[in-house]
């Protein structure tokens, strides 16, 4: 994807373990680009939370079972995301 953002250089350390781990991930798309989706994925997320301070405040906390039913929900999105995951590496070994 080609962007008309200006962009900006910065120097950030990150344990090799996981550099090694992301530059196979981002392999296409290049490292800039993984980092800075990874960025904007953290950002959204923090912003959610806010959402879900601010609506606890308002309506109280979640309940267990909602709690439980939304971790169930995880898992089952983690699972899907492992599989694909997986199949794409299948597919990426058989065609080489």
């Amino acid at each position: 994807m080609v962007s008309c953002m200006a962009t900006k250089k910065v120097t950030v350390t990150i344990p090799a373990d996981l550099l090694d781990e992301i530059r196979a991930e981002a392999a296409e798309r290049g490292l800039s680009a993984y980092v800075a989706d990874a960025l904007r994925f953290k950002r959204d997320r923090d912003r959610l939370l806010e959402l879900v301070d601010w609506l606890q405040a308002e309506h109280g906390p979640v309940t267990e079972d909602e709690r439980a039913a939304a971790l169930d929900e995880f898992e089952e999105l983690d699972a899907e995301h492992e599989r694909r995951r997986t199949a794409r590496q299948r597919d990426a070994g058989e065609a080489a």
